[in-house]
C-alpha cells in the first residue's frame, strides 16, 4: 500500500496496469478539476500519468473510489458501471433510528441544479429519476438528547446525493449533512458517509474487492464495537 501522508489518508488500495483504487480523504473533488483534486494529487504524489474518472464520490464524503489509467479500462469500467456491475456498499451514521432495522428505499428524485441540492418527489416527473437503495441497521447509540445509528448502505442506483436525499426525506439525515437538515456539524465541511466497498470487474474478467475504513473520529468511534462484531 502507497500512502501519501497521514493525515490527508490518502492511500492506494489496489493498482495494476488497468485501474488505481483509492480512499478519497474527505473535503477533496474525486473529479478532475485541477490542483487539489484526488487525479491532480494521483499524478503529482505517486507519478501517475492519465487519470480518468470513472464514477464519483461528494466532496464531504470520503473512501473508496476507482480510477482507470488507460483509454480500454476507462471503456470497460464505464461499461460496468452503466450494467450496474460495480457494486458499492457505504456506511453512514444518521441521526435517529430506522423505523425498520432494514430495508428497501424506493424513490424519486429531482436534482436542482441551481441549489445543488437534491430533492424526493412523490411521482416520477420530467427530470426525477429513481433512486433504489438496500440498507441495514449496524448499530443505534444514544448521543446528546436523541440517537445515531450506523448504516451499512448498498447502492442499487448511483444518483446525485442519493444516500443523502433519501434518508433526509425520512427525517434521517446523514450526521454532519447541514445542507439536508442535519444540526451537527464536522470539521471541513465533512459528513459521516463512507465508500466502504467497491466490487468490480477487471480486464481479466477477475472480480476484484477494494474496503476502506472510515477514519477514527466522531462519530464513528461510537461504533467501533458494532463495526468489530459485523466484521465491517
Amino acid at each position: 500500500m502507497r500512502v501519501l501522508d497521514e493525515e490527508k489518508r490518502l492511500n492506494v488500495l489496489y493498482e495494476d496496469e488497468d485501474i488505481v483504487a483509492v480512499a478519497k480523504p474527505q473535503g477533496v473533488l474525486s473529479e478532475d478539476a485541477g490542483a487539489g483534486s484526488l487525479p491532480a494529487l494521483l499524478k503529482e504524489s505517486f507519478g501517475f500519468g492519465e487519470i480518468y474518472p470513472i464514477h464519483r464520490l461528494d466532496k464531504p464524503t470520503g473512501g473508496a473510489i476507482v480510477y482507470a489509467k488507460t483509454r480500454e479500462s476507462a471503456a470497460a469500467l464505464s461499461a460496468a458501471v452503466s450494467a450496474r456491475e460495480m457494486r458499492k456498499v457505504y456506511l453512514a451514521v444518521v441521526c435517529g433510528r430506522p423505523t425498520e432495522p432494514s430495508g428497501r428505499l424506493t424513490d424519486f428524485l429531482y436534482h436542482d441544479k441551481r441549489q445543488n441540492k437534491v430533492f424526493t418527489v412523490r411521482t416520477e416527473r420530467k427530470g426525477a429519476k429513481e433512486a433504489i437503495l438496500d440498507y441495514e441497521t449496524v448499530g443505534t447509540v444514544g448521543y446528546r438528547d436523541g440517537e445515531l445509528s450506523l448504516l451499512r448502505v448498498t447502492l442499487l442506483t448511483g444518483r446525485t446525493h442519493q444516500i443523502r436525499a433519501q434518508f433526509a426525506s425520512r427525517r434521517l439525515p446523514v450526521f454532519g449533512d447541514r445542507r439536508y437538515g442535519s444540526k451537527e456539524s464536522l470539521p471541513s465541511g465533512a459528513i459521516a458517509l463512507w465508500s466502504h466497498e467497491l466490487s468490480f470487474p477487471l480486464l481479466s474478467g477477475e472480480r476484484k474487492i477494494v474496503v476502506s475504513e472510515p477514519p477514527n473520529t466522531l462519530p464513528w468511534v461510537l461504533f467501533r464495537a458494532f463495526q468489530k462484531n459485523n466484521d465491517l
